[in-house]
């Protein structure tokens, strides 16, 4: 089956497979009868397949959960509310007190509050890894308490690429495990578990959705894992998502393909434009040979999505006044939407980080994100470079 096929249609050709739905139903109900007290004790103990909790397992959840470990070409998947409690429930599965976790730095705004506000109450040491620099200080700093090698690659948000299956190759000799935050590249781009990491989750609000109106997030791993997450912390931390939200990202399954298509050919046009201004101080888009990791790139990639970072000469009031002045772009959080999202990390994604921090990982005042859209991208072109004249 090829790839767009495989979007389209996961394993089930002929639609829902009790049913025979094209589409596969929304099961919106939090309980399951039973036909006997015998079958729900069977049920509930595991002798027999069956529902009879939605935050213990749902069809339409499980549908969801079975097309992405299909796509990834994982053995088996788990699925959350959202994103963060998806890396959440990773790291409270794998890791203990006493335990370690190696990160990439810089990382999402809401991951490094994670580790840096919540962990220690629980005993679990964080050490940073600059992306740049990431094989070189993990061969330095992975020891025997390493559990977890967490990785953003493509980076939030300064779009900075990391070797997934040397740095999974160096962890694999300590036991650790790799997880990959895989949100920014998706599923049709890069391929974690192909390149010898443990896990690959996503925040599928944002490209799996499409559509900026639902949450969720999604791991897929390995049968052993998975089966850690559902009965330990799905079933006691209780971060399930609904079903209406299950079956909102089946659908954005089903133009994936389609829309990655278009984000990455848009992605490289903007980032060749963003290049040439003369406002423009560096771009990082890792499509663009002057990329400083585009040979990682291009070996683990098969695409390279359409998040941009770029610094104005002007600094933050130059990146207020870009913001102040796009018609088409939209300022706003988030990424993956069909509308081309534009915002400034160091005062919106990443306000948590102190000075000191945005220094350190390269988040300069004047950095802006882009999540650039499946519009024409000669009308996205149109609208930076009116905007930029306004700078």
């Amino acid at each position: 089956m090829r790839e767009f096929t495989k979007y389209v249609h996961g394993k089930e050709i002929l639609g829902e497979k009790t049913t025979r739905s094209l589409s596969v139903p929304i099961y919106q109900t939090a309980i399951f009868t039973f036909s006997s007290a015998e079958e729900g004790a069977s049920i509930i103990a595991k002798e027999k397949e069956g529902y009879f909790y939605t935050r213990l397992g749902n069809p339409t959840i499980r549908a969801f959960e079975e097309k992405m470990a299909f796509l990834e070409e994982g053995e088996d998947a788990c699925a959350f509310a959202s994103g963060m409690a998806a890396i959440t429930a990773v790291i409270f599965g794998l890791a203990k007190a006493g335990d370690e976790i190696l990160a990439s730095y810089p990382i999402y705004g809401c991951t490094y509050s994670l580790f840096t506000a919540l962990l220690p109450n629980f005993g679990i040491t964080v050490k940073w890894l600059l992306a740049r620099n990431f094989i070189e200080e993990l061969k330095k700093k992975i020891n025997k308490k390493t559990k977890i090698v967490f990785i953003e690659t493509p980076t939030n948000p300064t779009i900075e690429v990391i070797d997934i299956k040397e740095a999974s190759e160096i962890a694999h000799q300590y036991d650790a495990k790799v997880v990959v935050d895989n949100t920014f590249a998706t599923t049709f781009n890069q391929k974690p578990l192909k390149l010898k990491a443990d896990i690959s989750l996503h925040s599928a609000t944002k490209y799996i959705s499409g559509h900026g109106d639902t949450l969720g997030g999604v791991v897929i791993s390995n049968k052993e894992i998975i089966k850690i997450l559902k009965e330990n912390l799905i079933r006691n931390f209780g971060a399930v998502i609904s079903p209406f939200n299950a079956w909102l990202l089946l659908r954005g399954l089903k133009t994936l393909a389609l829309r990655m298509s278009k984000h990455n050919e848009n992605g490289l046009k903007v980032a060749q434009f963003l290049s040439n201004h003369p406002q423009v101080k560096y771009v990082s888009y890792p499509g663009l040979p002057t990329h400083p990791q585009y040979e990682i790139a291009k070996k683990q990639m098969n695409g390279f999505s359409s998040m941009i970072a770029f610094e104005l000469k002007g600094g933050r009031e130059a990146g207020r006044k870009l913001m102040n002045n796009i018609k088409l772009c939209v300022c706003a959080v988030s990424l993956g939407d069909t509308a081309t999202l534009i915002e400034h990390p160091a005062s919106m994604t990443h306000f948590a980080y102190s000075k000191e921090d945005l220094e350190k990982s390269g988040i300069s005042e004047g950095l802006v994100r882009m999540s650039v859209g499946i519009e024409d991208a000669e009308d996205i072109i149109e609208d930076l470079e009116q905007a930029l004249a306004k700078v």
